[in-house]
């Protein structure tokens, strides 16, 4: 009977894996079905060129997962991001267009985790899961002026705590830039 179960799981993947490839493939040589799990209202995804300049953007309208169908018919040969921008992280899939074909590889998906920034009384804690261990500039300013400006070599997990000055009253603002990304963070004391 274990064995039966399995073969029916079998092969129901396989025809899982056939109807969706037939689906993308359906769609034309320039267009491609993206799907993004676990959405909610607000989120931004984009496309971007291979300088980053954005192209396409749009707000998710309703949680849940997002399935989009993409024509990249008037696009030039070269490589694109699909980035879908969530609370607290960053959900980039790649596609190369070259002549008449698209290759996306759901396997090169890669993840990158933003900054959580969270003031209470007069302490700022900066966290971020950094597993490439790229560097991490940190800047504070206080009424629009630079009060620190600090760049830590990232472990796999960094914390940092700051103490403000309680008298000093007002708007701050931390602007945090790691991976070719700028976060800013406005708050007030």
């Amino acid at each position: 009977m274990k064995l039966f179960k399995t073969r029916v799981l079998l092969v129901t993947l396989m025809l899982a894996a056939l109807t969706s490839f037939a689906n993308n493939s359906d769609l034309g040589a320039k267009k491609i079905k993206i799907a993004f799990t676990d959405v909610k209202k607000g989120h931004e995804l984009t496309i971007k060129n291979n300088e980053g300049v954005i192209l396409h953007s749009e707000e998710v309208e309703r949680k849940g997962d997002l399935v989009k169908v993409f024509d990249f018919s008037k696009l030039e040969n070269g490589n694109y991001t699909l980035e879908l921008e969530k609370d607290f992280e960053i959900v980039i899939k790649s596609v190369k267009i070259n002549n008449d074909t698209i290759l996306f590889d759901e396997t090169s998906k890669k993840t990158i985790f933003k900054p959580v920034v969270r003031t209470k009384n007069n302490f700022l804690m900066v966290s971020k899961v950094s597993f490439d261990k790229k560097p991490l500039e940190v800047t504070l300013l206080f009424n629009d002026e630079v009060i620190l400006t600090e760049t830590v070599i990232s472990e796999d997990l960094l914390n940092r705590v700051y103490k403000l000055d309680e008298n000093q009253k007002g708007n701050y603002k931390v602007i945090i830039r790691n991976n070719g990304r700028t976060y800013v963070n406005p708050f007030q004391l």
